[in-house]
């Protein structure tokens, strides 16, 4: 479905602007790696974590209301592009 695919690329782009990753390249982002914690992800942190929702909120309009909200919608690039689609009838 390459309505999906176009919005995981969104949201590798918005993750390395909005965090200010200086050298990741988007496309290096796996879609399902974790964000969160050591290992083989972003290891994103908490404050990381808030800015992310200021940006999904900024660039889709999708308030991020409350932590478990978070803690699914920002598990990996791919739960973070199924969350934005869901809550966005247009795409």
């Amino acid at each position: 479905m390459a309505g999906i695919e176009d919005l995981r690329n969104e949201v590798k782009r918005m993750l390395v602007e909005a965090l200010n990753l200086e050298g990741v390249d988007p496309a290096s982002i796996g879609d399902g790696a974790p964000l969160f914690g050591e290992g083989e992800g972003l290891g994103l942190d908490s404050l990381d974590a808030l800015q992310l929702a200021v940006a999904v909120e900024d660039r889709f309009g999708i308030p991020i209301g409350d932590s478990d909200v978070g803690k699914e919608a920002f598990r990996s690039v791919d739960d973070l592009a199924r969350f934005i689609a869901r809550h966005t009838p247009e795409r």
